[in-house]
């Protein structure tokens, strides 16, 4: 059998065997069953053996030999010649139909991969809205996709990327809403990799983000399906890799990453609430810590008498400045953060809490740490879990140091530098050619109705300027259908003032 171009001889179905176990080396899942002039292939554990049984191996056994696909009951044939083929087919899930004396095989799908079911999330956790999540079956997450976006405009390309894992990669995206020169910028990007393989989304991420070397994500990930389907709502794209629940989005803005799903789920005003909550938190995951060395090492006149005296006296028995002892507790922090992520879940709520208090407790009466920076770095530690966006926690952290490395060098001249610069570098970060601080710069007044303040769904008429859409408006503008009909509808949806309400009943 030819490995690379179309067979011309008949099909010899023991030499056709042989050839599959010597590419294989005689692999033990491969699994041969000869029904008098028909060999039937397949490789355990990726077909379902029920199946095969019930739609392939009776029928060839109530016939003598195959003569056409009719005698398969199965819903996914295909017919090749081609050696490679096979093989991929094998190993898809596929089973391999070879008759003797025909110049082509038939391969069915009767694939059923090991798979976990669709399971609430831990890592996005909702007070409000759907708790189902992604898995890692691609098939089962575009269909939790579909299941939102009931629409013909829904648009996927893909491909298969790795030599060796041949992993299906699908980019995803509206037509008509998402940007062209976006959609063509990822095609080109992810047309262009060449690797072995690809375990996990992030194989895909750090081959197509702007700035592979940069301390910010530039791409957002997510294993909810409502999460993804809003994006698409906005003009973004999606990349789903298959063996992996977490979807890329693009374009990301640094904004985006401050903003939790369950902000539309709630009324606007709690929205609004939390969002400057968050606010002020991120703002203190990033600063405190270096303001409280800087005012502590250069600028005790900043704060009031009786609290300069109280932070003096705590700071007495203290060898170290308050640099080294800012440095101790973070690191000693970051430590036991990544500690309880890897212990098993049962343990990891019980080091949490004796950890914390125990290592606080015991660090402050040895007087290696002053009372005040335990307070400090607890606080901070608290804030930066307001993060709704994991991957920018780690920014905020490395940031964090850094600052507090310029704050006991410089004081408050090295925070400025540092946030100085820190903006410069943000103003150049570009995701899929979207500037890193859109709707801020440039300034967006569409983007800035869904950015600190979330305004209702009833105004909310255009989608957030990140990107040059072909059809802005989501909502006819200022809707506000229980209180008063408007012309942007159907004649057929209007309000009727003279009829009764609408009770639930779908307009004809």
């Amino acid at each position: 059998m030819n490995q690379s171009t179309p067979a011309t001889d008949l099909i010899d179905t023991k030499q056709l065997q042989t050839d599959i176990n010597v590419h294989f080396d005689y692999d033990p899942d491969l699994v041969f069953v000869q029904i008098h002039l028909t060999l039937v292939a397949y490789i355990s554990g990726l077909v379902d053996a029920k199946r095969i049984e019930r739609e392939i191996i009776q029928p060839l056994t109530q016939q003598a030999a195959i003569t056409n696909s009719t005698g398969i009951f199965t819903p996914e044939v295909m017919e090749t010649d081609i050696f490679e083929a096979m093989i991929q087919g094998l190993l898809s899930g596929f089973v391999m139909i070879a008759e003797q004396g025909r110049q082509k095989v038939m391969l069915a799908n009767q694939a059923s991969m090991p798979h976990r079911n669709i399971e609430q999330l831990e890592t996005e956790s909702v007070v409000r809205g759907p708790r189902e999540g992604f898995t890692e079956m691609l098939e089962t997450n575009i269909a939790l996709l579909r299941r939102r976006l009931k629409t013909d405009k829904l648009r996927m390309k893909t491909w298969q990327i790795g030599t060796l894992s041949q992993t299906e990669v699908r980019l995803v995206y509206l037509d008509g809403i998402a940007e062209e020169n976006i959609v063509k910028e990822v095609v080109k990007r992810i047309g262009a990799i060449r690797i072995d393989a690809v375990l996990e989304s992030n194989y895909i991420e750090e081959m197509i983000r702007d700035h592979p070397f940069s301390l910010f994500p530039t791409m957002e990930y997510t294993e909810r399906p409502d999460v993804v389907a809003g994006a698409l709502l906005e003009g973004k794209v999606s990349i789903f890799t298959n063996n992996t629940p977490f979807v890329l989005i693009a374009p990301f803005t640094f904004w985006s990453a401050f903003q939790s799903s369950e902000d539309y789920y709630l009324t606007f005003t709690s929205a609004t609430f939390i969002r400057f909550i968050r606010a002020i938190s991120i703002m203190l995951a990033l600063l405190l810590p270096s303001l409280y060395v800087a005012i502590t090492t250069f600028h005790p006149e900043m704060l009031p008498t009786n609290l300069l005296l109280s932070v003096a006296g705590a700071r007495e028995a203290s060898p170290f400045p308050a640099l080294v002892e800012a440095l101790i507790m973070e690191i000693t922090f970051e430590a036991l953060r990544e500690a309880i992520l890897r212990l098993p879940r049962i343990m990891g709520q019980t080091v949490s809490i004796v950890g914390g208090l125990v290592i606080g407790q015991a660090v402050v009466q040895a007087g290696i740490v002053s009372t005040p920076m335990v307070i400090v770095v607890s606080v901070t530690g608290i804030a930066s879990f307001m993060i709704p966006r994991y991957n920018m926690t780690f920014s905020i952290r490395i940031m964090r140091l850094l600052l507090l490395i310029l704050a006991g060098t410089l004081g408050f001249i090295g925070i400025l530098l540092g946030l100085f610069a820190l903006a410069i570098y943000l103003t150049g970060v570009r995701s899929i050619g979207v500037p890193y601080l859109t709707p801020v710069a440039p300034l967006s007044v569409i983007g800035l109705k869904d950015f600190l303040v979330r305004l209702p769904h009833w105004l909310l008429s255009r989608d957030p300027g990140q990107t040059e859409f072909k059809n802005k408006v989501r909502l006819p503008k200022n809707q506000r259908l229980a209180r008063e009909p408007f012309d942007t509808f159907p004649p057929s949806l209007r309000p009727n003032k003279s009829e009764p309400p609408n009770e639930g009943k779908i307009p004809e």
